[in-house]
């Protein structure tokens, strides 16, 4: 017989807050995620399961749902070090690196920082430039002059090495506009967690680049997302985590990893009225085609 006092509703919501949700059913075609965060998912969340090697662990958990690679994305020296070093010994995973946008105006030697991030952009798993852009939400003006200067550095570094831009863009749709004309845009653009609307979208499609959607879009608020993604080709699309944040309903408050992609990847098929499997091939494809093979 059970003495000790059950749990009330607000303390197993405050208990499961903090829990990896269920694995959803599994993709009979296989996806990417095309933007996850593994070091931090496993500092500030740990792993779904435990066991001795926690970046594994998440690694097999996706690709028990048919997520059968990652791209793991830089925010800074340390995380991009840490993404190069994992993708040259994991053939799942293939990285990016960068200082993120809000990094930038915190670093006390900005053009080292930038030469280290240009140094790991030649090892040949690195695949990309970024998360990198501009963000007006969390940094304010005395920042921003500094964010603009390592935005440009790294379009400068993406198309030297030939290699795709990953783009953080937060209330600035427009100056990241302004500045990939006047800097001449990389051969390849992702709009990472896309955030704009239907008239945004068909700005960025016409440009020839990607929408990459996360969890967001499953969002009740989310109305002017889905109207982008429905305009946007499959052929320029992408579907990503930004694990461990942005989890998807009906998950959302809880943590978020690349197992997760299945619940984002079935709600833009339903959006978009695509057929599910046709559209995973359709991102996979464009996986391989923006960032090379995997293996």
């Amino acid at each position: 017989m059970n003495t000790q006092p059950s749990e009330s509703r607000k303390q197993r919501a405050a208990r499961r807050a903090g829990e990896f949700p269920p694995a959803p059913e599994p993709l009979a075609v296989p996806v990417f995620d095309s933007h996850t965060h593994l070091d931090i998912t496993v500092h500030e969340q740990g792993v779904p399961g435990g066991g001795d090697d926690p970046v594994e662990a998440l690694i097999t958990a996706a690709a028990k749902v048919g997520v059968d690679r990652l791209v793991q994305v830089g925010v800074d020296v340390a995380s991009s070090r840490w993404g190069a070093a994992l993708a040259a010994r994991h053939p799942s995973v293939l990285a990016t690196v960068a200082l993120h946008p809000n990094e930038a105006p915190t670093l006390p030697d900005l053009d080292e920082a930038l030469r280290e991030i240009e140094t790991l952009a030649a090892e040949p798993r690195v695949r990309g430039l970024g998360e990198t852009g501009l963000d007006t939400f969390r940094t304010g003006e005395a920042g921003r002059p500094a964010q603009e200067r390592s935005f440009r550095a790294h379009i400068a570094i993406a198309k030297r090495y030939g290699k795709p831009l990953i783009i953080h863009d937060r209330d600035a749709h427009q100056d990241v506009l302004r500045v990939l004309d006047e800097e001449g845009a990389p051969d390849t653009v992702v709009l990472h967690c896309f955030s704009g609307d239907a008239e945004f979208a068909a700005e960025c499609v016409r440009r020839g680049y990607l929408l990459s959607f996360a969890g967001t879009v499953t969002f009740a608020s989310a109305g002017d997302l889905r109207a982008a993604a429905v305009l946007t080709p499959p052929e320029q699309m992408l579907v990503e985590t930004d694990a461990p944040y942005l989890t998807p309903v009906p998950h959302r408050g809880r943590p978020n990893a690349s197992y997760l992609i299945p619940v984002t990847v079935r709600a833009l098929a339903e959006v978009t009225g695509r057929d599910l499997d046709a559209l995973c091939a359709a991102i996979s494809a464009n996986g391989e085609r923006v960032f090379g093979p995997w293996r």
